[in-house]
């Protein structure tokens, strides 16, 4: 009897479990061991700054879960991928709901001065590139094979450039 993969990607853990984690342990090591570096900064610009980012995330996240929801595929990478995303926020970002929490995390570190969570979101993001984007592409591409390929040759991975 052969055995076959699972139809979703093997994620290494939930996504959202990562940003949240990597927020609740920021605030713990704030509370914990304060370093005060971003309190020194102007709570005048910070906090408009920070609400951006977060309006900014919201908005990326929110505009990839519709356009997943629209071409009725799933939105969690523990279930199968039944079409791919290229079109609206796809176009210009292959992770927006990834992209969007990372800006969601910046606003929450600007607005309440939560240095442990501006430097957490660095190996916050290591383990979500390896443990789950890396793992995402591998499973897209086995599955849509030349258009995930052409895709991921004309679309930024995070938005950025990169």
């Amino acid at each position: 009897m052969l055995k076959t993969s699972p139809d979703h990607p093997n994620v290494i853990v939930f996504p959202p479990a990562i940003l949240a984690t990597t927020v609740v342990l920021g605030c713990m090591l704030q509370w914990a061991l304060p370093l005060g570096v971003l309190a020194t900064l102007s709570q005048a610009w910070r906090v408009p700054i920070g609400c951006a980012f977060i309006v900014a995330g919201v908005s990326l996240a929110v505009a990839g879960r519709r356009m997943l929801k629209s071409l009725g595929t799933n939105v969690s990478p523990l279930q199968p991928t039944t079409a791919l995303a290229t079109g609206g926020v796809y176009g210009w970002t292959r992770n927006p709901l990834y992209s969007g929490g990372t800006l969601v995390m910046l606003g929450i570190a600007l607005i309440f001065a939560v240095d442990w969570l501006a430097l957490l979101i660095v190996p916050s993001l290591l383990i979500l590139h390896f443990g789950v984007v890396s793992r995402e592409e591998q499973y897209l591409e086995e599955k849509f094979g030349g258009a995930y390929r052409e895709y991921k040759m004309s679309v930024s991975r995070y938005g950025i450039g990169i």
